[in-house]
């Protein structure tokens, strides 16, 4: 015997057989986020033709941390004065740097290298001295007499400063005084005495008196030979120059 067809049962066992099996949230798999090796840019706000390019920080300039890199138009008032002094000093630094060397050269070359200094003329007398007989008979070797300036308290402390004068005549004849002291091996010490003179029309210096004096011995007179060969001959018996 043929079963009956029952609708409401075919339709529930269509239903049963067409439901889909319900996905727990847990079970879902999220993508990963893909791997990137360049680094996130930060934003910057846009620039227009035109604009001005904004400038780093810096210092603020001082007397003693100016190095003179930052241009003159980005200074603010107060650090172009601080600019202005520190180069005003240093300027005044070099032009005295500059007086004092010129100072120098002046001194070095007029009291030492000049032909016409006294250093010079120091130097001419005490080999004048050496080499005359009368001096070694008194002194002793030429290469023994030693020459110096003013005496000391102290054998080993003499110096070569000279005492010396410098004057000028009302005919316009520059004078040069000095004198010196001259021991030689004997243990005697002479005092020499120079008078040099330079006429308005003479280039050098000549010896007016170069003399050597010699406790308990007459005085030794350089000059007198080269006295005589400037005096000027009798004309008609008088002396023209």
């Amino acid at each position: 015997m043929a079963a009956l067809y029952k609708p409401t049962e075919a339709i529930s066992l269509l239903r049963s057989a067409l439901l889909l099996p319900r996905i727990q949230p847990s079970t879902i798999r999220r993508p990963r986020a893909a791997f990137s090796t360049t680094r996130k840019t930060q934003a910057t706000e846009p620039t227009f033709p035109g604009s001005p390019i904004p400038q780093p920080s810096r210092k603020s300039i001082t007397l003693t941390g100016d190095t003179g890199r930052v241009h003159w138009n980005q200074l603010s008032p107060g650090e172009k004065v601080v600019r202005t002094t520190q180069q005003s000093f240093n300027l005044i630094i070099v032009a005295v740097g500059l007086v004092a060397t010129g100072g120098v050269t002046y001194f070095l070359f007029s009291d030492v290298f000049s032909p016409n200094s006294k250093t010079a003329y120091f130097n001419e007398a005490t080999e004048k001295v050496r080499a005359d007989p009368r001096c070694q008979k008194l002194l002793g070797e030429a290469s023994q007499i030693a020459a110096y300036g003013e005496s000391s308290w102290s054998r080993h402390a003499r110096n070569r400063f000279l005492s010396s004068t410098e004057e000028t005549d009302k005919w316009g004849t520059d004078h040069l005084k000095f004198r010196f002291f001259v021991e030689g091996n004997t243990g005697k010490q002479g005092v020499v005495h120079v008078h040099l003179i330079k006429k308005p029309s003479m280039s050098t210096y000549e010896y007016a008196e170069l003399t050597v004096d010699v406790k308990g011995h007459r005085s030794i007179d350089l000059a007198a030979k080269e006295k005589q060969d400037h005096v000027a001959p009798k004309i008609f018996g008088a002396r023209w120059w």
